[in-house]
C-alpha cells in the first residue's frame, strides 16, 4: 500500500530525511511518532505528494512520486483520507453539508450522497448531529465529523496528523477505537501522534522518526518521547 524507498528531503539549510525507508501493508494500522521537528507532518505531505522527494521515491498504491503528474494528483488524493488536528470544517455549513460537499466535488451521483453520509455518520456515532453547525459541536464531535469526511470516499489509506492533539484522554481513545474499527474493515491507517499513552493502548506497529530515518519500536513500555 505504501513504500518509501531511500527517500531524501529537506528545506534550505534544514535536512529532514536521509535514506528513509518505510513500508505500510494493505489493511495495516501503524503509529508514527517522533519528537517535534522530526518530520511527521512532512512525511504525510510526501505521501499525498504535496511535496516530492529530492532523491528516492514514495509509492502509494499505483502512484509513484517519480512519475506522477499534476493531472493524476487528484486521483491519488481520492484514494486517501486525511484527518488534521484542527478539523478544517466549513463553518458556514452544517455537518450533513460538510460531508455532501466532499461527495459533490468528487462527482458522486446524487442518489448515493444521502446513503453515504448516513453510513459514515453512523460509523462515528453522529447521525443525530447531521443538522448541527460546527460551532454547535464539541471538539470531539468536530473530530468525528472530520473522520467521517476522511472515510466517506472509501479511501485505501487514512493519514491522521495528530488527530487527538486538541482532545481530552477519553475522547482521544474513542477516536482511536473508531480508526481501529475502520482499519479492521480493510483500510490502512497511519496515525501520527505525540500521545504516547494512547500509543500504548494498542498493539499496532510503532514507527519512530529519528535523525531523518524510520525505526521500528519494539518494546513499548520503554518508549520515550
Amino acid at each position: 500500500m505504501l513504500t518509501f524507498s531511500n527517500v531524501e528531503f529537506g528545506y534550505p539549510n534544514q535536512p529532514v530525511f536521509r535514506n528513509l525507508n518505510l513500508n505500510l501493508d494493505q489493511h495495516e494500522f501503524a503509529f508514527l511518532i517522533g519528537k517535534s521537528g522530526s518530520g511527521k507532518s512532512t512525511l504525510l505531505e510526501l505521501i499525498y505528494m504535496n511535496i516530492i522527494p529530492t532523491a528516492g521515491y514514495v509509492q502509494v498504491g499505483d502512484y509513484s512520486s517519480d512519475t506522477i503528474t499534476e493531472k493524476k494528483l487528484p486521483l491519488l488524493r481520492r484514494k486517501l483520507g486525511i484527518i488534521f488536528q484542527d478539523f478544517k470544517l466549513l463553518e458556514d455549513r452544517n455537518v450533513y453539508e460538510n460531508l455532501a460537499f466532499v461527495l459533490q466535488i468528487t462527482g458522486t451521483p446524487k442518489r448515493q450522497i444521502k446513503k453515504k453520509i448516513i453510513q459514515v455518520l453512523s460509523d462515528v456515532g453522529l447521525t443525530h448531529k447531521q443538522h448541527n453547525m460546527p460551532n454547535q459541536l464539541s471538539g470531539g464531535e468536530k473530530q468525528r465529523v472530520a473522520l467521517a469526511r476522511a472515510i466517506i470516499n472509501d479511501p485505501k489509506l487514512i493519514l491522521a496528523d495528530e488527530p487527538t492533539g486538541n482532545l481530552d484522554p477519553e475522547t482521544s481513545f474513542e477516536i482511536l477505537e473508531i480508526l481501529k474499527k475502520i482499519s479492521n474493515r480493510g483500510t490502512s491507517v497511519l496515525f501520527a501522534t505525540h500521545n504516547y499513552d494512547l500509543v500504548k493502548k494498542t498493539d499496532a506497529r510503532i514507527i519512530k522518526l529519528v535523525d531523518g530515518q524510520a525505526i521500528k519500536v519494539v518494546v513499548k513500555k520503554k518508549l520515550q518521547p
